[in-house]
């Protein structure tokens, strides 16, 4: 025969379902602040990656823009330059060589600065990478 009190069972029976309903908020809540999260992320991948295109074209015009302004200049400047020098060394042919070798390293080194300024790491979302990377420990440390 079954000696257990009814009343003890119908307690028992709702102290589990509270249980399980307090579980399954949890998990409820979990999914929406990962899901908040994700979209969080995202948003601010978007505003880097937008901030990061808008610099990288305002470079691109600035170069363009003063590289018209100084092609101007320059054949002014050569011009003059090598009228100058050709009194110097009596010779039109040698001032207009040594100009021409000055301006070439001149602008293999402008060349070089150009590149390095647009390579691949000014377009890394740095930020948004660090925030994910953090929220990533804090999620690995929430399940230990």
């Amino acid at each position: 025969m079954d000696h257990r009190d009814p009343a003890v069972d119908a307690d028992l029976a709702r102290r589990n379902a509270r249980e399980g309903a307090s579980i399954q908020s949890l998990v409820a809540e979990a999914l929406r602040e990962a899901t908040d999260l994700a979209r969080k992320e995202v948003a601010l991948f978007r505003a880097e990656m937008s901030h990061n295109v808008k610099l990288l074209v305002a470079g691109i015009v600035a170069l363009l823009a003063s590289s018209v302004f100084a092609i101007a200049t320059l054949v002014l400047l050569t011009d003059a330059f090598v009228d100058w020098l050709a009194v110097v060394v009596e010779s039109q042919a040698l001032a207009s060589l040594i100009v021409a070798g000055v301006m070439l390293v001149i602008t293999i080194a402008l060349v070089m600065y150009g590149r390095s300024k647009l390579s691949s790491a000014t377009l890394e979302p740095t930020h948004t990478i660090r925030s994910v990377e953090r929220d990533g420990d804090v999620l690995s440390h929430r399940r230990h």
